[in-house]
């Protein structure tokens, strides 16, 4: 218990100096799961041992404590387990062909290396290395989508400085190569497909957003004009209203997993807002709201049998 407090102090003061905003006593409570009075007497250990710890009066008078960069540069170090999570992370952006984002945490990674001593780095690399080939990521074998890397960076950029594009797009069911004019939002990454939200700028759908598969973008031009965002748009909260990266008018989903396989599906998040109930009998009921028919579909699959869809009612009629 004694250790875990250790523990926990200095994971504050490191929290402390990272950020310049500063952290509350509401901050510390809620993080570390203790009372107000807890929070006092943490902060005050930390004002002790640190008096270079700084107060800043925010608005409502709240005040909020830092430590300035550097005061625990020779306390901080790196576990395995953490240059492994690094490494796993870097492994999926690049699954994911999020090449850029793998290309920013690639310079992160050789920065905390290089900020590690070199006979603890010595130490600590086999074991970060035996972590992220547990974690099944470095030759995980299926097929991946081929897109093209120039075309996303474009988009990128697009999203970055709020400018309309323009993209040549493929149908796939009409076989034809149509021309659009968009104002790009962000992107959806799915288990088969990754999507650019957008919104058609010529207003011929009025405000709504679409779904374009990314590797059917054949080309795509930056445009002068700068984006108007559409009133009321929110990219995560439209991410919620699907299942996977399948958006439609969601629905009330209820699926009722059977004894043999209810504590595996426990374990799964579905859906953010999800709502699981542990029945007297064993079994499972998963509740939630979203569209992605398609997808849900999909995932129902790998359950076979042992998964049954009560809500919507019609389902196996589709």
């Amino acid at each position: 218990m004694a250790y875990e407090k250790t523990y926990d102090l200095l994971d504050l003061a490191i929290w402390m100096q990272s950020t310049r905003e500063g952290i509350s006593l509401n901050d510390i409570a809620e993080k570390y799961q203790v009372s107000r009075r807890t929070a006092e007497r943490m902060r005050d250990m930390i004002i002790t041992r640190f008096p270079q710890a700084e107060e800043i009066i925010c608005e409502n008078n709240q005040k909020r404590w830092y430590i300035p960069q550097g005061t625990l540069k020779d306390l901080i170090n790196f576990s395995a387990e953490e240059l492994s999570a690094l490494e796993t992370a870097k492994e999926i952006f690049a699954q994911k062909q999020m090449t850029d984002k793998k290309d920013i945490l690639e310079k992160v990674i050789n920065k905390v290396r290089a900020s590690i001593k070199p006979d603890v780095i010595r130490k600590i690399e086999p074991d970060a290395e035996a972590l992220l080939e547990a974690e099944g990521f470095i030759c995980r074998p299926g097929p991946k989508l081929q897109l093209d890397e120039k075309i996303i960076s474009k988009i990128r950029q697009a999203i970055l400085e709020c400018h309309q594009i323009r993209i040549k797009y493929y149908n796939q069911k009409s076989g034809k190569t149509s021309i659009n004019t968009l104002n790009p939002y962000g992107f959806l990454y799915g288990e088969r497909n990754h999507y650019l939200v957008a919104h058609h700028s010529d207003g011929f759908f009025g405000e709504e957003v679409h779904n374009f598969i990314l590797s059917n973008i054949k080309d795509v031009e930056i445009l002068d004009k700068v984006i108007v965002p559409l009133p009321n748009f929110s990219l995560q909260k439209y991410a919620e209203e699907s299942f996977g990266a399948f958006h439609e008018e969601p629905f009330e989903v209820e699926w009722l997993f059977d004894k043999e396989v209810a504590e595996d599906a426990a374990q799964y998040i579905f859906h953010p807002t999800q709502i699981m109930i542990k029945n007297k009998d064993g079994t499972l009921t998963v509740k939630f709201r979203a569209g992605g028919r398609l997808e849900m579909d999909w995932h129902l699959y790998t359950w076979g049998d042992h998964v049954k869809v009560i809500k919507p009612e019609n389902w196996y009629d589709k």
